[in-house]
């Protein structure tokens, strides 16, 4: 049948029904689910619901993104049904004395893209069983070619000296074959899941693992009022990070680069790169693996 989600064997139609029976309240961490054939950006959506006051704990998927967006407005792009795209819209800055959770200071927020990449190395390794590792601060890599990135983008509240929300945005490639991948701007090769070899790439299980990963991850940062060291969160990033120890070249948002050794990441999530004029601490660029 043409247009038909089944026409391509390999890349089956996720389910809405089961996907809220797995993950939404009361059996799952997530408030709301919608699933789209199609959208512009699950990121767009996601900040339009929490600027009309959606509470915290929306998820949005896609099967197909139209102009999907990654960092500094780069356009993430996929076939039907070949990728996981999904967004979240988190309301940190706000206590929920239910859950036993202080709001958490908005110097913490540079944390969660950091947090969804430590939830996405979990979800492949575990389910695609291969060896995954994270560029600083949105890339996921395996064998040195980017698989998946992240994109975290800050709503402003309501009214003066409200917190913001985050949404909290995921791409990973799945079943894109080799002539289907994108060109990276940077010169990063791109892969998928099925490229690499995964033992398996059943979009629905791999989005259950990395959205219930995020939410557990998220729930122990928030009890610990976005403390990242205390978490855990940041040993657990520092353990899958393959930019610590690496020669890189950091391309910062003014246009300049640095070249020098990344050495760790402080507990604001900034990259510390020693440079032959010191030590500098980078609260965002792109970051250049170099051999």
């Amino acid at each position: 049948m043409p247009g038909s989600p089944y026409t391509d064997l390999d890349r089956p139609p996720l389910s809405a029904a089961r996907l809220r029976r797995a993950l939404v309240a009361p059996y799952g961490p997530w408030s709301r689910l919608e699933l789209r054939v199609e959208t512009a950006s699950t990121n767009a959506d996601v900040a339009e619901a929490a600027r009309k006051g959606e509470p915290e704990g929306l998820v949005v998927v896609a099967e197909r993104q139209t102009a999907g967006r990654g960092r500094r407005g780069r356009v993430w792009q996929s076939p039907p049904r070949a990728g996981i795209a999904t967004s979240m819209l988190l309301r940190p800055g706000e206590a929920a004395p239910d859950r036993g959770w202080p709001p958490a200071p908005p110097t913490g927020y540079g944390w969660l893209p950091l947090l969804a990449g430590v939830a996405l190395v979990e979800a492949v390794t575990r389910l695609a069983e291969l060896d995954a590792t994270l560029k600083w601060p949105n890339d996921l890599l395996i064998d040195g070619a980017k698989c998946a990135g992240i994109l975290a983008e800050a709503v402003p509240g309501p009214g003066p000296g409200d917190p913001p929300a985050v949404v909290l945005g995921i791409g990973l490639n799945v079943t894109l074959r080799a002539d289907e991948l994108p060109e990276h701007p940077t010169g990063l090769a791109a892969t998928s899941l099925q490229l690499a070899g995964a033992s398996a790439t059943d979009r629905d299980p791999l989005l259950r693992a990395l959205l219930r990963s995020v939410a557990d991850w998220y729930d122990r940062w928030r009890a610990a009022g976005g403390d990242a060291v205390a978490s855990g969160l940041r040993d657990a990033y520092l353990a899958v990070c393959g930019t610590i120890g690496r020669e890189v070249r950091a391309l910062l948002p003014d246009g300049t680069e640095l070249t020098g050794t990344a050495t760790t990441v402080d507990p604001d999530g900034h990259l510390l790169l020693s440079t032959p004029a010191g030590e500098r601490s980078l609260p965002a660029a792109d970051i250049v693996h170099l051999r």
